[in-house]
């Protein structure tokens, strides 16, 4: 049996471009004489689908573009992702179905169980779990489908009381295929394939997988669909981050016609995330998955252009030079709004850096608006000294006029706060925490620095003093950093601690972290909630990010 496995990119509810899409690769995979061809979950709508799926006529829309797919799948089958009413009164309206479609038409419907509704998931939102589960049956073949959650049910402490795959294999199945939409994040890669294997093992059966790619809004799918033979070799990877069409031929005894990849000996075994924050861990992914976050924000929303503000610190520079290589030089404008408080330094590295990447850039000095600020102040303020009230004006200034060049030309202001940052309140509402898009907003300052030489890999574009010198917001002669918190390369792992790892202050002091300091970094954490909370969408690349997946009351007092 040739299966062939259509790895795509989907734009949320966009039914005519989905459709047309996964139409193309059915005719594609008809050509090259493929039996089946298998797409990922919810492939139709786009996943994840959130409260369109509270529409009717969202559905509708959903079963129209199945009919047309179906008309396709004349000669060749197809499993394919979309939304079901539930005719049961009882229970949630929706399910969350896979449909085999063959010789023009629904043969057969297969509901998800597993429904996860933890993290970025909320599935038990609007869908039931099936309650009901038979093999597919085609060509001779026994085929066990399931959906993305379906398959992760393995372990020492398995969050659901029943696996799917134990009832189909009552059925004797010969080969599971899996649809799925299964996030990005840098410990993620290694841990899917893990599972995968362990289901391999268990069953005794080869499986397909199919895995969504490209970014909705924070959530970034990076494909990576697999294949494993019956013994657990990795047979088949399709590439990350990008959209693929890949064939594979299943023999009659299991095995599968293609070079191993990884015999099952060297495929891991269990989960590989790290008990301490590792910067490096997986940069290149986190690179290509930011960048993809960035490409498909714009694509999507169909906007065309970025605006930056530059400071010639360590966090503009980076999402400058992401910016770049996502949407191209001339696309993105670089705004450099040096203070009285700026270094001479910081300027010229900016206009360096732009330089470097060939990309458009003004100054736009602040101090002649700051001054008039304070004079109209002044009856206000009076003779109280100079604090955070005057640094955060300067802020405010710059957020203003980046935004008013962007209302006026149609840029999108890409944010440059950091996850350390972001933690700990270091940040200004409606200055520097303005934007449209957090392109390192869960990246540490370490993993920051960290893509600031990943960029520099190949030769300098991000200009070597930017990379070295102390960081300093630079609103107030001689600020530093570290002046208002930890060195980065304590406060980072400890954030780690608690925000990844949901360790309490009594694990983390533990660890050998300086009492004092837990305390006062995760009280930083907490009372900081109503920031974030006003911030905008930020590109995932974490097993826990700040937004969606993160849900903290902003009123608690834990901890604070």
């Amino acid at each position: 049996m040739k299966i062939a496995i259509a790895q795509q990119n989907y734009h949320i509810g966009n039914f005519a471009r989905n459709t047309q899409h996964i139409i193309e690769a059915i005719d594609t995979a008809k050509a090259a004489g493929a039996d089946i061809i298998l797409f990922s979950e919810l492939s139709i709508c786009g996943y994840p689908a959130r409260d369109f799926l509270e529409f009717d006529d969202f559905i509708y829309q959903c079963q129209q573009s199945l009919s047309q797919i179906a008309a396709h799948c004349d000669s060749i089958a197809a499993l394919v992702g979309a939304p079901e009413r539930n005719p049961n009164l009882k229970g949630k309206d929706l399910f969350n179905t896979a449909y085999f479609l063959y010789e023009g038409k629904v043969q057969q419907a297969i509901h998800k169980t597993l429904l996860p509704t933890y993290d970025v998931f909320d599935e038990n939102r609007y869908f039931e779990p099936a309650y009901e589960w038979n093999i597919v049956h085609f060509k001779g073949k026994k085929l066990a489908v399931t959906i993305c959650e379906d398959i992760w049910n393995l372990g020492d402490n398995p969050l659901y009381r029943i696996c799917p795959m134990d009832e189909l294999m009552k059925q004797q199945p010969d080969v599971m295929l899996n649809l799925s939409a299964s996030p990005f994040d840098y410990t993620h890669d290694e841990d899917r394939k893990a599972t995968i294997k362990a289901n391999v093992l268990k069953y005794k059966l080869p499986m397909f997988y199919c895995n969504a790619v490209g970014s909705q809004t924070e959530i970034v799918f990076d494909g990576a669909s697999l294949v494993f033979d019956k013994d657990a070799n990795l047979c088949g990877q399709l590439p990350m981050f990008t959209e693929s069409l890949q064939y594979f031929t299943l023999r009659e005894d299991g095995s599968i016609d293609a070079p191993i990849l990884e015999p099952a000996s060297r495929v891991p075994d269990k989960e590989l995330t790290p008990h301490g924050l590792e910067a490096e861990l997986n940069i290149a992914q986190i690179h290509d998955a930011i960048i993809l976050g960035i490409q498909d924000y714009f694509g999507k929303m169909g906007f065309q252009q970025a605006i930056v503000a530059s400071s010639g610190g360590i966090d503009s520079a980076v999402t400058l030079a992401l910016a770049v290589r996502a949407l191209g030089a001339a696309n993105v404008r670089a705004i450099l709004m040096p203070s009285q408080y700026s270094t001479g330094h910081s300027v010229d590295d900016a206009v360096q850096l732009s330089r470097n990447l060939q990309n458009p850039y003004d100054i736009v000095p602040i101090k002649n608006i700051f001054d008039q600020f304070t004079t109209e102040l002044q009856p206000l303020f009076g003779n109280l000294p100079f604090n955070v009230a005057e640094e955060n004006i300067q802020s405010r200034v710059r957020g203003n006029l980046v935004m008013a060049i962007a209302n006026k030309f149609n840029y999108i202001l890409l944010n440059t706060s950091n996850k350390s940052e972001l933690s700990t309140g270091y940040g200004t509402l409606y200055g520097d925490m303005a934007g449209g898009l957090g392109v390192l907003g869960d990246c540490y300052k370490l993993q920051v620095y960290a893509l600031a030489r990943y960029i520099n890999k190949d030769g300098e574009v991000i200009p070597e003093n930017i990379i070295t010198k102390p960081p300093s917001a630079e609103l107030r002669p001689g600020q530093k950093d570290s002046d208002s918190l930890p060195e980065y390369d304590v406060l980072d792992p400890l954030l780690y601690q608690y925000i990844e790892r949901r360790q309490g202050p009594n694990e983390i002091k533990a660890m050998g972290f300086d009492a004092a300091l837990v305390d006062r970094v995760l009280r930083m954490v907490n009372i900081n909630e109503y920031k974030r909370n006003q911030f905008c969408p930020i590109i995932r690349v974490s097993p826990k990010a700040f937004g969606v997946g993160r849900r903290m009351p902003i009123v608690g007092k834990y901890l604070s």
